[in-house]
C-alpha cells in the first residue's frame, strides 16, 4: 500500500535506559493492529529487541525500526537504545526522523540521556515531543517532574494530556477539554496550550483576542510551526504497563505530529568544502531520489542491509541507484520494510518512508542515494558523534585467527559510528576503542556468539600526541656509494609550531630546482614517516607546519630513496632542536551516582590531575559531576567508581582537547622509547 507523504509520520524513541522505550514502541504497534500482543523485554518477545544479546541483556543495544498503520497514516517508529555507552544507535535515529520523542521515566525524573538527546534534537532542529512514561507506578510525583521538566528545558514544554485515576488513564488538554487530572486543571492546560501556539501567527492571535476561541482545525497550522520553531514542546503521560495513554499517543502523532512536508527539512550540501550549497528535498513522489542511509547492518544471513530514509522522489524494485558521486549505478534488486528482525519486501517506498536495500556491499554509513546521472556529490551534513575514547588493546587466543579478527572488527565498524579499530605500528597493538567499558563488553561478546571468535585484552598505550614548542631548521645530506649508482639527496627545512589542532603543514618552498620538482613528494613521504612516530616516545606528530626551502641533487645519484631518506633526517633533526613535548588527551567526564559519594568522587577527581567543572542534583537522589581528567588517569575507572558508589554509578567520556603532559611523565615516555628503541633514529 501507497501513502502519500502526507499520510507518513517518522518518529524516534529516545531516552535514559529504563525509562520504557521498547515496552511503548511494543505496545503502539499492538493498539495499532501490528501484532497481535505486545511482547515482553523480560520474556525476550518483543520486536524491537529481537537480537540475542539483547533478550540475554534485557535492554537494546541497537536502535529497531518499526512500523504501523493508524487513522489510515502510516508510522514509521525507531526504538533505541538509552544506556551512554550506546548512544550511537540512538544519535544515528535522529538522522532519520521528523520527530523525536523523549521518554521519561515517572519515577526516576530527568535522566543523562534525556537531558542529551532534548540538546541532540534541538540541534538538529527536529520537533520535539516528551513523553512520561510509568505514570501508574508507586511514589512517582507528576507535578513536580512537570516543573523541573519546564526548568531544565524551558517554559514551552506544556502537558498535552494529563494522568486521571492513578495513572489509569489519560484525559485531552487539546482536542476534547473535559474532564478532570490528577492534577492541574484540564482547562488551564488547555488554555496554556493555545496562547502558547496563537503567539507564532500574528493574525489567528487577534482572531482569538477578538473572538476568545479557536477551533483545533484553525490550530493545525500554527501547531506545527510552533513545533518547528521550538516554540512548543507537548508533554503527553503513558504506562505502557497498563496501556493508559496509549492510544492518546497515537492520536497525538497522527495528528498534530509533522509529516515530511512540515518538519524541518534535513540539511543536504551539494559540492564540497567551502564551495558546498545547501540543497533543499522535497518530499514530492515524483521528483528524482534523494533517500539517505543512516543505519548499516551486517546480517550473517542478508549479508550488508543498508536502511535508509527516503527524502524525494520514489524508490521501486527496478529503480537504478547512485551512491554519493559515484558514477556506476546500481538495481535495486529487493526494497524492504522492517519490523524488527522481519524483512517486509515491498514494491515502492516514497519520501518519507524508510525502507532497506540488501547486498549492495559499496554502501557506507551515511551514503546518499540518488538516481541522477549528473547529480554533484550531495552529502547530510553530518551528526556529531561521540568521539571513542575507552579503549582494549587484543590479541586472538587462537594463532591463525588475525585475519578472521579483522575482518569482523570491521564489519562491526560498519554498523557502528562510534566504535573504530586501531592498528598502531609504533606499539604493535590493536586497540579497539568505543563509549565505556559495557560498550566495548557488547562487541566482544557478539565477537564470541555471533563470529566464534575469542581474544584476550588489555589496558592499551594511551594515544599520546607529540609536538613543538619552537621554531627550528633541519638538515641532512643522504650519500651512498657502491659498487653501482650511487645515492644523494640533501635537504634544508625549517619547522614551526601551529595551533592545537591545526594537523600538519607541508610548504614547498624550493627555488631554482636545487630539489627537482619529481623529489619533492619524495621529501614529504620521509616527513611523514616521522609523523607517524614521533622522536620524544614514537607517537603521531601534530600542529607542525613543515617548510623544504633548498636542497642539493646530483644528476645520476639522486633518487627517490635518498631524498625519502634526507627528509625523514632532516625533519628528526629539526624537531630534536624545537623543543619537542608530549601532549596527552584530556576528555570530559560526566559521573551519574548516589549524593552521598560526591565527596569521594571530586575527591577522586582531583587526585587524578582532574579539575571538577559543576554538579548537579537529579531526583531520585543523585548527583551528576562533570569535570576534565587525563585519560591516562582512568585506567581501570570502572571498578574505582563501583566500589566508591557500591555499583550504583556510571561515567562517560569524550574527548574534550590535548595538554602538555607534566615534565616527569616526558622523561619517562622518553626514557621508556629509548630503552625499546635504542638510538636507531638518532
Amino acid at each position: 500500500m501507497t501513502f502519500l507523504p502526507e499520510a507518513i509520520r517518522t518518529i524516534a524513541f529516545v531516552g535514559h535506559g529504563g525509562a520504557g522505550k521498547t515496552t511503548l514502541a511494543e505496545c503502539l504497534l499492538a493498539k495499532a493492529g501490528a501484532i497481535p500482543t505486545a511482547g515482553s523485554v523480560e520474556r525476550g518477545t518483543t520486536v524491537a529487541d529481537f537480537d540475542p544479546l539483547e533478550k540475554a541483556h534485557k535492554h537494546s543495544i541497537q536502535s529497531a525500526v518499526l512500523h504501523c498503520v493508524w487513522q489510515s497514516t502510516r508510522v514509521h517508529m525507531l526504538d533505541t537504545p538509552g544506556a551512554p555507552d550506546l548512544i550511537g544507535g540512538a544519535l544515528g535515529a535522529l538522522e532519520a526522523v521528523e520527530t523525536a520523542a523523549v521518554v521519561i521515566n515517572a519515577q526516576n525524573g530527568i535522566e543523562i540521556i534525556a537531558r542529551r538527546m532534548m540538546q541532540w534534537a534541538q540541534k538538529r532542529r527536529l520537533c520535539r515531543l516528551i513523553v512520561i512514561n510509568k505514570i501508574d507506578a508507586e511514589h512517582v510525583d507528576l507535578p513536580t517532574l512537570v516543573q523541573t521538566i519546564q526548568d531544565a528545558f524551558g517554559k514551552e514544554c506544556l502537558p498535552i494530556n494529563l494522568p486521571a485515576d492513578g495513572g489509569q488513564r489519560v484525559v485531552d488538554c487539546f482536542f476534547n477539554p473535559a474532564g478532570t487530572s490528577d492534577f492541574l486543571s484540564v482547562e488551564q492546560a488547555h488554555q496554556a496550550l493555545i496562547d502558547q501556539v496563537v503567539e507564532v501567527d500574528e493574525e489567528l492571535m487577534s482572531v482569538y483576542l477578538e473572538k476568545g476561541e479557536i477551533s483545533p482545525e484553525q490550530l493545525h497550522a500554527p501547531f506545527e510551526a510552533a513545533l518547528r520553531e521550538g516554540h512548543l514542546i507537548p508533554i503527553c503521560f503513558t504506562s505502557a504497563r497498563n496501556g493508559a495513554g496509549i492510544q492518546e499517543l497515537l492520536d497525538i502523532i497522527v495528528r498534530l505530529m509533522p509529516n515530511p512536508a512540515e518538519g524541518n527539512p534535513p540539511p543536504f550540501m551539494k559540492g564540497e568544502g567551502a564551495l558546498a550549497e545547501p540543497v533543499q528535498a522535497v518530499p514530492d513522489p515524483s521528483k528524482h531520489v534523494l533517500a539517505h542511509v543512516f543505519k548499516i547492518v551486517v546480517d550473517p544471513f542478508v549479508g550488508k542491509l543498508a536502511i535508509f530514509r527516503i527524502y524525494q522522489g520514489t524508490v521501486t524494485r527496478d529503480t537504478q541507484l547512485f551512491i554519493g558521486n559515484g558514477r556506476k549505478p546500481f538495481k535495486v534488486g529487493h526494497l524492504l520494510m522492517l519490523q524488527g528482525k522481519e524483512h517486509v519486501a515491498v514494491p515502492d517506498a516514497g519520501p518519507g518512508d524508510i525502507a532497506a536495500i540488501a547486498k549492495v556491499e559499496e554502501i557506507v554509513l551515511d551514503s546518499v542515494l540518488h538516481d541522477s546521472h549528473d547529480e554533484d556529490h550531495i552529502h547530510l551534513a553530518p551528526v556529531e558523534m561521540p568521539q571513542p575514547m575507552y579503549g582494549l588493546a587484543m590479541e586472538p587466543k587462537r594463532r591463525g585467527d588475525e585475519q578472521r579478527i579483522s575482518d569482523v572488527l570491521h564489519k562491526i565498524a560498519a554498523e557502528d559510528p562510534c566504535f573504530s579499530v586501531e592498528h598502531n605500528s609504533a606499539t604493535h597493538e590493536t586497540v579497539i576503542r568505543g563509549l565505556g567499558d559495557l560498550h566495548l563488553r557488547l562487541v566482544l561478546e557478539r565477537m564470541a556468539s555471533q563470529y566464534h571468535v575469542e581474544v584476550d585484552t588489555r589496558p592499551p598505550r594511551i594515544p599520546y600526541r607529540e609536538t613543538i614548542t619552537a621554531k627550528a631548521e633541519g638538515h641532512h645530506r643522504h650519500k651512498k656509494q657502491t659498487g653501482g649508482a650511487g645515492q644523494f639527496g640533501e635537504v634544508f627545512l625549517r619547522v614551526e609550531p601551529l595551533p592545537r589542532g591545526s594537523g600538519f603543514e607541508f610548504v614547498d618552498e624550493v627555488k631554482g630546482g636545487t630539489i627537482p620538482s619529481q623529489f619533492i613528494p619524495a621529501v614529504e613521504k620521509g616527513i611523514h614517516q616521522v609523523l607517524a612516530a614521533g622522536p620524544v616516545g614514537g607517537y603521531r606528530v601534530d600542529d607542525v607546519r613543515v617548510t623544504v626551502y633548498d636542497g642539493k641533487h646530483h644528476a645520476v645519484d639522486s633518487k627517490e630513496v635518498a631524498f625519502i631518506t634526507a627528509g625523514k633526517r632532516a625533519f628528526l633533526d629539526a624537531l630534536t632542536k624545537a623543543k619537542p613535548i608530549v601532549l596527552e588527551p584530556i576528555v570530559d567526564i560526566e559521573i551519574t551516582a548516589p549524593e552521598g559519594c560526591m565527596g569521594e568522587i571530586t575527591g577522586d577527581l582531583s587526585g587524578k590531575r582532574g579539575q571538577v567543572n559543576g554538579t548537579n542534583s537529579l531526583p531520585g537522589g543523585t548527583i551528576q559531576v562533570s569535570g576534565k581528567v587525563p585519560l591516562s588517569e582512568l585506567n581501570n575507572y570502572q571498578n574505582r567508581l563501583k566500589s566508591v558508589t557500591g555499583g550504583q554509578g556510571s561515567y562517560t567520556i569524550e574527548l574534550s582537547h590535548y595538554d602538555p603532559v607534566p615534565p616527569h611523565v616526558q622523561q619517562q615516555i622518553a626514557g621508556e622509547h629509548k630503552s625499546a628503541h635504542g638510538d636507531e633514529d638518532s
